[in-house]
């Protein structure tokens, strides 16, 4: 089963999961008594962000930093935290990367502080992918997008995520024929997978280890549809 690090950094291709994967482990991590800071990093798509949660995260306990003017007709947001300030506190620090190399130059910024992190085993940098999306429907596909971000941001990948999904439509069927191209793209990048996400709505495949099921609400939802209980 995957144990999350002091610091987790999220990242993958835009539509691929990150924000919704970024929220249920912060919420999970919440409801065991955990001290969470979740960081809104993506300066990129001011849609689907994990600024989207402050209520339901304040009520949690959770703590969101976020850019300023995130989620206002601002173009361009701008960072005035101190994020390595944030790595040294207590608890865990959740770190939601915008998506591709564009979101991950500005996580660049910081490669010398959160690369020291991770030469003490305390940073986990994980590549979420779903193989439903776009541009990431083979092993081949997805490991171009995520050797994009790792020379981006100058920094290494630890584990892949597969958050295979087609949100309120996903599939016990679907995720299945997604295990192929997770074991080759974990080949070939010679990394191990987190967990396999599973929607909360949908009964994970047999063949799918216990231990490496992570289920999920689907939290981030288009804006026409009902929000999950999870982030009321």
């Amino acid at each position: 089963m995957y144990q999350p690090k002091k610091i987790i950094v999220v990242t993958g291709h835009f539509g691929s999961g990150k924000t919704n994967f970024s929220t249920a482990l912060a919420l999970q991590l919440a409801a065991k008594g955990e001290k969470v800071t979740v960081v809104d990093f993506d300066l990129v798509n001011p849609y689907f962000r994990t600024a989207d949660f402050k209520e339901a995260f304040a009520k949690r306990g959770i703590t969101l930093r976020a850019p300023d003017y995130a989620n206002t007709n601002v173009d361009i947001p701008s960072i005035q935290f101190d994020l390595g300030g944030l790595a040294a506190g207590e608890g865990y620090l959740i770190i939601d990367v915008g998506g591709d190399e564009d979101g991950a130059v500005a996580l660049g910024r910081y490669a010398h502080v959160l690369n020291s992190y991770a030469e003490t085993d305390e940073l986990d940098m994980l590549g979420v992918v779903s193989f439903r999306r776009y541009l990431t429907r083979t092993a081949d596909e997805a490991e171009q997008y995520l050797r994009g971000i790792e020379r981006a941001s100058r920094m290494k990948l630890t584990h892949l995520v597969n958050n295979t999904n087609l949100g309120m439509e996903t599939t016990a069927e679907m995720i299945s024929e997604s295990l192929p191209a997770c074991r080759a793209l974990a080949e070939q990048m010679g990394l191990p997978v987190a967990c396999v996400t599973v929607p909360d709505f949908v009964t994970p495949p047999a063949e799918i280890p216990a231990d490496d099921v992570m289920q999920v609400p689907v939290v981030v939802r288009l804006p026409w549809l009902p929000k999950s209980e999870a982030v009321e």
